[in-house]
């Protein structure tokens, strides 16, 4: 099977999205200028840098009540601060519920039934029960070629880490089975994991 890129593809669905994966959900929390607060799931998510440490997600579509984008970008592009939780299988429900089309005047946190955090280094909110936030502060976005793709590159200003999944002076994935994004609508949690260690 092979298909051209720019002539589409056969299938009913897109397959890109089976093709890459496993992709990690970052669960991102912000809120407009009025202080109205937002939660949504993104899996164009990934660490890109250590030193200083940096963050990148993409959003891609829009909604009818945003110029363009949607509620995430907007509200990142008004305030510069974002709030990154990690999505573990134990909240799945919420994370689905939580990537709805709400009105922008709608809390998805309280939709979703997740408890709130005051993060403490930005003007923002994250789930409380989440197993690591990242605070973050915006560095750049950047639009995409196509309509309404977005990339945000942020700095990664302060960290959370829920005490139950640090073990020996790690954070520990086997405590919490992190979340992962398949292709349509699928979703994977990680659960067996194994050791390789980087040749010399």
């Amino acid at each position: 099977m092979f298909y051209n890129t720019k002539d589409g593809h056969p299938f009913r669905f897109n397959p890109l999205s089976a093709i890459v994966t496993p992709r990690p959900i970052a669960w991102i929390s912000t809120q407009d200028g009025k202080g109205v607060r937002n939660l949504a799931p993104y899996s164009f998510f990934n660490l890109t840098a250590y030193d200083p440490p940096q963050v990148m997600f993409a959003s891609t579509l829009t909604k009818t009540d945003q110029i363009r984008s949607k509620d995430t970008v907007a509200n990142i592009e008004a305030t510069g601060v974002f709030c990154i939780n990690v999505a573990e299988l134990a909240s799945a429900e919420a994370v689905n519920k939580s990537s709805a089309p709400l009105p922008k005047e709608m809390n998805e946190f309280e939709h979703a039934g997740v408890e709130q955090a005051t993060c403490e280094t930005i003007d923002c909110v994250r789930v409380a029960n989440a197993p690591a936030s990242l605070e973050c502060c915006l560095n750049e976005i950047i639009d995409l070629p196509g309509e309404n793709n977005h990339l945000v590159l942020g700095f990664v200003k302060a960290v959370h880490m829920r005490d139950d999944c640090i073990r020996d002076g790690k954070f520990e994935i086997k405590t919490y089975r992190p979340l992962t994004r398949l292709g349509y609508q699928d979703y994977s949690a990680i659960a067996d994991t194994f050791v390789l260690k980087r040749p010399k």
